[in-house]
């Protein structure tokens, strides 16, 4: 599939017909996460809230999904030449954990200041670490040399072929759990995950909206939709780092074509809504997967009366440096105010 964005033909596409060969491809591997729901957030929010809990998924993160569509699909005499990538965390993890799997080596590129635990997770899978500086764009740079050195084959976190497709199957999986949904809604970085879930609502249920969440000082999805071209990221901060990336050639024109909105949320917002999940249904998720959570508080005319599913996206945390734990001088009074109301 081919998709225009403004009259510009995009490269081919995935389609619904990929996220199936996903699925079945990647089902020796990952496992089938459950979906969650709770009266007391029903009852805050006032809507029928199903959660698609990837946070038990391997490696924690739905990652695991499209990284091992990705390695396994790989031909025999690519495979050989190994795998690289660029990650904060959990997609490093996937592709360290699929690559593995298969027994084949893998490089990634990683910023100096990822969250500890995930760095700890991507050696202890196997993988070589390449650092690079903070900004996304480093990165970028950083995966070119690793790239011309090794020859490695370079599978992209999110604006890749069949890691979009593999993140589609976390929404089947949804879907054919709870079929009668108004709303899914997912965090959007790179957008991988919220392009696979696009392709699979729209396919499986038509008139369900797709509804994408991200934190407000990275705000680069939102712009890009709002404004039909992709802007790349500010090199803000925010407590989300997962979701420190921007669209792509691939993500960018799915999105535009099958995605109702993205939302922001604040960083205290956030926060907020990650301890409410902790505290409330005694499950661990990351500041990304609380982004959409956060919406729900923050954008409530989005939800009222409505069913809706969430992609609660991962659960890697650094235990010894949890959000609400911080100091005045690293967490900001209104989000540290916004905490305790919670």
């Amino acid at each position: 599939m081919s998709i225009g964005v403004r009259g510009k033909m995009m490269r081919t596409l995935p389609t619904f017909d990929n996220v199936r060969e996903a699925a079945g491809r990647i089902q020796p591997y990952i496992h089938r996460t459950p979906v969650l729901t709770s009266r007391t957030l029903n009852s805050m929010v006032g809507a029928e809230l199903f959660l698609k809990a990837e946070n038990f998924q391997r490696v924690g993160a739905f990652k695991a999904r499209g990284a091992c569509n990705a390695v396994f699909a790989l031909p025999e005499n690519e495979a050989r030449r190994g795998v690289a990538t660029h990650s904060s965390g959990n997609h490093a993890q996937a592709i360290a954990f699929a690559a593995g799997l298969r027994g084949i080596r893998a490089i990634v590129v990683m910023p100096e200041d990822a969250p500890a635990v995930k760095v700890a997770a991507v050696k202890g899978y196997g993988a070589e670490i390449v650092w690079a500086g903070s900004n996304p764009l480093d990165r970028e740079q950083a995966i070119k040399t690793v790239l011309a050195e090794t020859g490695a084959i370079f599978v992209h976190p999110s604006n890749h072929f069949q890691v979009i497709a593999g993140q589609g199957t976390a929404a089947v999986e949804l879907l054919e759990e709870v079929p009668a949904l108004d709303m899914v809604m997912a965090p959007v970085g790179g957008g991988g995950l919220l392009a696979g879930t696009a392709l699979s609502v729209k396919a499986l249920s038509p008139r369900t909206r797709v509804i994408g969440a991200e934190p407000a000082t990275v705000d680069d999805a939102t712009r890009s939709l709002r404004d039909g071209r992709i802007y790349p990221p500010t090199n803000a901060c925010t407590i989300a780092d997962g979701l420190r990336t921007f669209l792509g050639d691939l993500t960018f024109p799915l999105i535009c074509e099958l995605v109702s909105d993205i939302v922001t949320v604040s960083e205290a917002g956030i926060v907020a809504a990650m301890r409410l999940i902790w505290e409330r249904m005694k499950i661990i998720i990351e500041p990304s997967a609380a982004v959409p959570v956060a919406a729900l508080f923050e954008h409530p005319d989005l939800c009222r009366g409505q069913r809706i599913g969430i992609i609660l996206s991962g659960g890697n945390v650094d235990l010894d440096h949890l959000p609400w734990l911080q100091s005045e001088s690293t967490l900001p009074a209104h989000a540290l105010a916004s905490v305790s109301a919670r």
